[in-house]
């Protein structure tokens, strides 16, 4: 079992039909503990690690299999494929949205749902697109990760969770980021800063749904507008959470919201 062991994978629940959860950057399960107990009685719970982060084997990273996003949605389809999971409604947050597209596209008949929270397909302003972020903006945030990561993580992750009023959420997201693989996160970050999987969105099948925060600087409306205007089979609904992580901010709106889409 290569892929439960690398990735850490957890299964719990007592339903049958699958629910595979994917973390964010520089997360791990764990980020998923307000948002799983209220599946658990109807539904089978997978959790993993990205290799790299949380408890996952990262001896098994090697920088040329994970070059781009479609490896780690390789790894994905491996978790799925040696724990035979079928009709798998994939809830992924923020670049493992994407991540989980990817998986979509590449074996559609594994998924029956996505749900995607705080997706985004390029986080780069193109002409005709707003991503929320200059290309300058971009290289300077990976400069300053480059350069610094800790220090990086404690400044960005405040900016990243918002909700100034509960700080204790951006220090548990700081400490998350801390607790990654230094060289993992730099490489990952550049990987997902850098992406652009707007073309792949028309070859999405799968029914999804598109939650989008209300102020989030990661991924901001247009960009959520913009998944829901190119994902054929896709319903959007906007959060009165803020920030960029409702899993922790907002778990009963989260919860609420996918099981409506269910």
């Amino acid at each position: 079992m290569k892929a439960i062991k690398r990735n850490y994978v957890q299964v719990k629940g007592r339903g049958e039909k699958p629910m595979l959860f994917a973390h964010g950057y520089g997360c791990d399960q764990n980020m998923w503990r307000y948002i799983t107990p209220a599946f658990e009685e109807e539904y089978k719970i997978i959790l993993f690690d990205h290799v790299g982060f949380g408890k996952a084997d990262t001896s098994a990273y090697v920088l040329e299999r994970y070059s781009s996003l479609q490896s780690y949605a390789v790894d994905i389809l491996e978790i799925c494929e040696e724990l035979e999971l079928e009709d798998v409604i994939f809830v992924g947050h923020s670049v493992s949205a994407m991540i989980g597209v990817l998986a979509s596209i590449i074996d559609p008949a594994r998924f029956s749902k996505l749900v995607l929270i705080g997706p985004s397909p390029r986080y780069i302003n193109d002409e005709d697109y707003t991503g929320g972020f200059t290309q300058e903006s971009i290289d300077g945030l990976l400069a300053s990760l480059d350069s610094d990561y800790l220090n990086w993580s404690h400044s960005i992750a405040p900016v990243i969770m918002g909700n100034e009023d509960r700080p204790e959420l951006g220090q548990e997201l700081a400490q998350s980021f801390c607790q990654s693989n230094i060289e993992v996160a730099k490489e990952f970050a550049r990987i997902t800063f850098l992406s652009d999987n707007r073309a792949d969105l028309q070859n999405v099948k799968t029914e999804t749904l598109i939650l989008q925060c209300s102020d989030d600087v990661i991924a901001p409306l247009p960009v959520g507008e913009y998944m829901h205007k190119n994902v054929a089979n896709s319903k959007f609904k906007l959060l009165k959470a803020t920030g960029h992580c409702p899993n922790l901010s907002a778990p009963e709106e989260t919860i609420a919201a996918i099981k409506e889409f269910l």
